[in-house]
């Protein structure tokens, strides 16, 4: 049974808790995309193209400001918001359970063809995996970062989650990585070309 101490416990940490958080935790990522209720006709980005990863022009929420990033785990989505209530729709692989982080993060900085070094984390959960990489591998089309590379901060803290590429397509809407956010090599390389430093990025909760 709760005590008057643990409910006042409880009610501080919810109002030390940052606005925007609590937002974007009651707010549905599913409801993100207008799309598919009628209401708009998406369309494919130049040049026009058959592959089923390619960056799509969608109609989103009105009132989400444009120059953002916003990740649903759920649809293995990724927006980049534009003005006029549009974004463009990437399709993206993502860490899979107990690893996938959700919150509030800033571009702190960008690579390209980034080198890799996994993290004492990695190393210690996975030795067999991790451990012949531990002195980092150099950037280049072998590197698990593939060609570009998004580092989220929290203020100036590296919090070691990445958006990035890869070489592996089919890893692409599925749920494998250590909790960075991936895209094909070609696809990634549009959307760093479009980020600017200081970003906001919205990493949404996971519901499957």
């Amino acid at each position: 049974m709760k005590t008057r101490r643990d409910i006042l416990v409880s009610t501080a940490a919810f109002l030390a808790t940052p606005a925007i958080l609590r937002a974007q935790d009651a707010a549905a990522p599913l409801r993100l995309e207008i799309n598919g209720e009628g209401e708009a006709v998406e369309q494919p980005l130049v040049p026009p193209s058959n592959d089923p990863l390619a960056p799509t022009l969608v109609n989103i929420q009105p009132g989400i400001p444009a120059g953002e990033v916003h990740v649903d785990p759920n649809r293995f989505r990724l927006y980049w918001t534009l003005p006029d209530g549009q974004a463009i729709r990437y399709a993206v692989g993502i860490g899979r359970r107990g690893l996938y982080e959700s919150g509030t993060f800033r571009v702190g900085a960008k690579r390209e063809w980034p080198s890799w070094t996994p993290t004492p984390e990695m190393i210690e959960r996975d030795p067999a995996s991790y451990e012949r990489f531990k002195d980092g591998v150099p950037g280049g089309p072998n590197n698990p970062l593939g060609a570009r590379a998004l580092y989220l901060y929290v203020g100036n803290r590296d919090t070691y989650l990445r958006i990035h590429g890869t070489n592996a397509p089919n890893t692409i809407g599925t749920a494998v990585s250590n909790g960075c956010a991936r895209l094909t090599n070609e696809y990634i390389v549009d959307l760093y070309n479009r980020v600017p430093m200081d970003s906001k990025v919205i990493l949404y909760n996971r519901f499957t």
